[in-house]
């Protein structure tokens, strides 16, 4: 299969832009495609940087870049190149202005205006990093979101990619010889969820982790017994407590991530029908 250079060029963060590509990419598994991520393309003088870049590694050109002149810019050098280029949310931009019947506002990185919502996400990702891994449990109380789980199931990137979504989330590690604080089973305001995975595909990924630390790949740690008493002890934990639980073992950060956010959305539809 033929390699393909994507560039993705944006005038803000980018974030928007990567996830677009992301999901679209997720499409064509096996495929190999190296991607250049150009954020913050704000000048002409910028853009003349990228294009020896892109013209260097020719490939497809996503782009979201409000200011008409350097969107313009690029297409034309795009032309000339031969090289197909791609304003992914213009679909999106003029079906808006079509049923607003207004024109769009062209600012660069408009939706990340530091408003509320920015100063929320900042706050629950302050709050996530100050509380991973079991630390913090006299505020637990304070979260939206607490992800309970066995040592390398996915519950601190889990965790942080919910912080930067706006989410307050803790995380809190099973751990058979020592059970966490009690005050995880009092909980009244976050939802509690557990995490869960294959026993060998938890094996696996312990393993993979020594051996980057330079560590002993063969311990307790390791092994495949001890493991599956791990898991069946958690499992029973989420089980006792009724909390919801989720399979890590095929997701991945994201797709676990929009599962919680599901299950947290449906949690605070049960709570507001249960005060009304």
């Amino acid at each position: 299969m033929p390699r393909l250079h994507l560039h993705l060029l944006s005038d803000s963060t980018g974030e928007t832009l990567e996830m677009l590509a992301k999901a679209a990419l997720a499409q064509f598994e096996g495929s190999e495609v190296v991607r250049h991520f150009w954020p913050m393309v704000r000048s002409q003088q910028h853009l003349d940087r990228i294009m020896g870049e892109i013209g260097a590694n020719p490939g497809l050109v996503f782009f979201t870049l409000a200011n008409a002149e350097i969107r313009v810019k690029l297409e034309e050098r795009c032309r000339v190149l031969g090289l197909p280029v791609v304003p992914v949310l213009d679909a999106a931009v003029e079906a808006l202005e079509a049923a607003l019947g207004q024109p769009p506002k062209a600012r660069s990185g408009s939706q990340h205006t530091m408003d509320a919502a920015y100063f929320g996400r900042v706050d629950a990702i302050h709050y996530t990093i100050a509380h991973d891994d079991g630390v913090g449990w006299e505020n637990w109380e304070e979260a939206d979101i607490v992800l309970a789980g066995v040592s390398r199931s996915s519950k601190t990137p889990t965790s942080i990619y919910l912080a930067n979504r706006g989410y307050k989330v803790a995380n809190v590690p099973v751990v058979v010889e020592s059970p966490p604080p009690p005050v995880l089973y009092g909980l009244k305001h976050p939802l509690v969820i557990g995490l869960t995975t294959a026993p060998e595909r938890l094996v696996q990924v312990r393993r993979n982790r020594l051996l980057a630390l330079g560590q002993a790949p063969e311990t307790d740690y390791v092994d495949s017994e001890q493991v599956t008493r791990e898991i069946q002890y958690a499992r029973r934990m989420f089980a006792d407590n009724d909390w919801p639980v989720i399979d890590v073992t095929r997701r991945s950060i994201e797709e676990t991530a929009a599962a919680i956010i599901n299950l947290y959305n449906a949690f605070m539809v049960a709570r507001e029908g249960a005060t009304q």
